[in-house]
């Protein structure tokens, strides 16, 4: 009997974050997979040795899947990728149009929204970031225009990490203009393993504040 995946997370965050904490990802995956998991949770606060020595930048998830250790969110999904042909095709083809898909996720996007978010949280009189996030968002606009899935016509992890990317700006209103992006997202978190592992985020941190008014109490 193969071991069980763990997938570790905090053990509580503020409602802000809820529902968007990366260990969202790889539940979502595993659903799709119908791969059998448990959550553990590490402290937010405070991030000590233990958690350093899992995580060198003190963030989550990281992943046990039975003697291999993994950290980042964007590794540990190509790990459990290659577990499942639900997520990642085996011909070489759907493979490498997975593996650039996903990448680009990361490094063509992500890597944008991300600070554009972070500079929006002070609510400059205008974001350097705008314009640089619009035209990514324009050209992946134009080729979900002429398709449902990135890559090999069917879902897979490119489309699991690029939706998830996009929610933020999606919930901010930057996607205003792009409506493939819209209905690509709704589309994609509709999807019963998303809407699982979705409501499964938000119960684990909920059930911390039980605990943690208890213990105040």
């Amino acid at each position: 009997m193969p071991e069980r995946v763990t997938i570790w997370t905090y053990d509580w965050v503020p409602p802000g974050p809820r529902g968007f904490v990366r260990d969202l990802r790889l539940r979502w995956a595993l659903e799709e997979a119908g791969i059998a998991y448990e959550v553990a949770s590490t402290p937010l606060s405070p991030r000590g040795p233990d958690h350093l020595e899992r995580q060198p930048f003190a963030q989550v998830p990281f992943l046990d899947d039975g003697d291999i250790r993994l950290f980042e969110s964007g590794a540990c999904l190509l790990h459990l990728a290659e577990k499942s042909e639900v997520l990642m095709p085996v011909d070489a083809q759907g493979k490498a149009d997975t593996l650039q898909w996903f990448i680009a996720a990361l490094n063509s996007v992500e890597m944008v929204t991300v600070p554009w978010w972070f500079i929006n949280l002070s609510n400059p009189p205008e974001n350097p970031l705008e314009g640089w996030m619009r035209q990514r968002f324009d050209r992946l606009e134009a080729v979900l225009q002429t398709r449902d899935w990135l890559a090999a016509s069917r879902f897979t992890i490119a489309d699991l990490m690029m939706a998830d990317v996009l929610r933020m700006p999606m919930k901010l209103g930057a996607l205003a203009d792009h409506p493939a992006l819209r209905n690509y997202v709704d589309r994609l978190c509709a999807r019963p393993a998303f809407v699982k592992a979705h409501r499964d985020q938000i119960a684990h941190f909920e059930s911390a504040d039980a605990a943690r008014n208890n213990g105040q109490s």
